[in-house]
């Protein structure tokens, strides 16, 4: 596994329409000619955790499924999306190169072992409740499942009732368990979209401030994250769900050049 270059996910919290993806995965696949990336396509196609039972939680698997598969084939794009539960591994599995654990199911034993027998990537994202070190159990979990390759995620950490806060060193934390695995190594990703939430639940969402997306995805890197994870959307604030979050996709590539320390084109 190369670590080397940066790893980047990007795409929209969740699947809203075909032509949405179309519009972001066409722009991924622009971005990856021009900067020499190699961008995975992010998108869900259940939000089985949102805040309110009203809340849109998107198309369902199978018809989920079919739409990112859509996308991998037109545009040959990796896919990324995430499971909430066990049995929904192997379906998944047939379409997404990495399977997601999401942050609060992280210590779910039978949703590891599922996701590892697959054969495919997981991406374990780090529970708000949990250090950088505590991280060692989920990758213990799943490398003993037999999983070949296992990234971890930083997303932050609760602070009081309404917020979040992050502390970097659970970036190069989470770097020491994996390179001292059994498998040795893999990449820590930094997740820039949800560790800008403010989770107080205001009208039954979930608030944040996408002011700060960029900030956190620059101080990672000095912490030495070799991955970054963006949700992205043409217009933000009609995004139905993560809308205060997510990154206008016109502002994704400058800042994958910073990232990558490119000059901007004039």
């Amino acid at each position: 596994m190369n670590t080397k270059f940066p790893v980047f996910i990007a795409g929209p919290c969740v699947i809203e329409s075909s032509e949405l993806l179309d519009t972001v995965a066409q722009r991924l696949v622009d971005i990856n000619r021009r900067l020499n990336t190699d961008i995975i396509f992010k998108s869900s196609f259940d939000k089985a955790n949102r805040t309110s039972i009203h809340s849109f939680r998107g198309p369902g698997l199978e018809r989920g499924l079919q739409m990112l598969a859509d996308v991998k084939s037109r545009y040959g794009l990796r896919i990324l999306t995430d499971i909430h539960e066990a049995w929904q591994a192997a379906p998944v599995a047939e379409v997404a190169d990495v399977l997601q654990i999401p942050a609060f199911l992280c210590r779910q034993t039978d949703l590891l072992v599922a996701a590892a027998r697959t054969g495919r990537t997981v991406n374990i994202k780090k529970a708000q409740f949990l250090s950088g070190r505590d991280m060692r159990y989920p990758l213990e979990k799943a490398l003993e499942a037999g999983a070949t390759e296992v990234w971890l995620t930083e997303r932050g950490n609760m602070m009081g009732y309404g917020n979040l806060v992050v502390d970097f060193r659970n970036i190069s934390d989470m770097l020491e368990l994996l390179n001292s695995s059994s498998r040795g190594g893999g990449h820590v990703i930094m997740d820039c979209t949800h560790s800008v939430q403010r989770p107080d639940a205001q009208g039954g969402k979930t608030g944040g401030d996408r002011r700060f997306v960029p900030a956190m995805a620059l101080a990672a890197k000095a912490f030495g994250a070799t991955g970054y994870f963006f949700e992205v959307h043409p217009d933000p604030d009609r995004g139905l769900s993560d809308a205060a979050n997510m990154l206008p996709l016109d502002d994704l590539e400058p800042l994958i050049q910073k990232l990558l320390g490119q000059e901007a084109e004039k």
